[in-house]
């Protein structure tokens, strides 16, 4: 990665690279017209952490995010527990890769309650990940699974809810270690990581099936809402990716995307 990639900057002014915007545009449209999608019912976004290119498309619409913030929940439970990044028990440990890697709602709630949910939102508030006056963010108002408490965002009225921009500063903080510290941060990235975890064969995960890469993603799904996020390492590349939609053909737009981000990451005619 380039030298300057520790001290890079995703926030509201950071620009896209023009080439890789337009790379990007033309797969969204593509895959978008190929499975019956609408501009409404996508939001895209690729981080290159090789070279430091951005491109996102609609990435300050918020959107219902079902799973996508348990990541919240993770991010918080190192926040408000540090001596966890040093001496996490092998328990902790797979029950937060259970709620990260295939989505447990029962191990999200178990660590939501311990936590609670305005707790949880002061982490993310406490790192710039929700702003009312841009567009929202990352938020988690809801325990999974469980009626009683719910808290919206004040944007969107969703109990859970993300926007690209946010999801794409999430990932980059954490390949940074910047998220509670470096020690946080890496054990964080083995949580994701979760080798001893089946991934679910869907989505990014599909896509990405029979290449040479490795993918530490946190999908979502309800009704017709089909999400994933994740970052990707492998020959030649190393970046972020995030898809949110709401449409029945969710799941293959989603592998097709990831595929087809791949493709233009992995050439060895990309840009660099």
């Amino acid at each position: 990665m380039k030298p300057d990639f520790e001290n890079y900057v995703l926030d509201y002014q950071t620009p896209a690279d023009p080439a890789f915007q337009q790379a990007l545009e033309a797969i969204d449209a593509r895959l978008r017209a190929r499975h019956g999608l609408t501009t409404d019912q996508t939001v895209v976004g690729v981080l290159d952490l090789d070279t430091l290119r951005l491109a996102m498309v609609r990435p300050d619409r918020i959107e219902y995010a079902a799973s996508l913030p348990k990541i919240a929940i993770l991010l918080a439970w190192f926040q408000l527990h540090p001596e966890a990044a040093a001496d996490i028990d092998a328990t902790t440990r797979h029950e937060l890769g259970l709620m990260i890697k295939v989505s447990d709602d029962e191990m999200a709630t178990k660590y939501s309650q311990l936590l609670g949910l305005k707790p949880i939102q002061a982490v993310l508030d406490s790192y710039g990940f929700y702003d009312a006056a841009r567009g929202g963010g990352l938020w988690l108002g809801k325990h999974y699974g469980k009626t009683g408490e719910r808290y919206p965002d004040p944007v969107g009225g969703h109990s859970h809810a993300a926007t690209v921009r946010q999801l794409l500063r999430f990932y980059l903080l954490l390949e940074q270690g910047r998220l509670v510290s470096p020690a946080a941060s890496q054990a964080m990235r083995t949580i994701f990581a979760s080798p001893e975890i089946p991934h679910r064969e869907d989505k990014f995960v599909r896509g990405l099936a029979g290449r040479d890469v490795q993918v530490r993603s946190k999908a979502g799904w309800w009704e017709d809402w089909a999400h994933d996020s994740a970052a990707v390492t492998g020959p030649r590349r190393h970046y972020l990716v995030v898809a949110l939609t709401r449409h029945p053909n969710g799941d293959d737009y989603l592998a097709d995307f990831a595929a087809a981000v791949d493709d233009l990451l992995a050439s060895p005619d990309a840009a660099r």
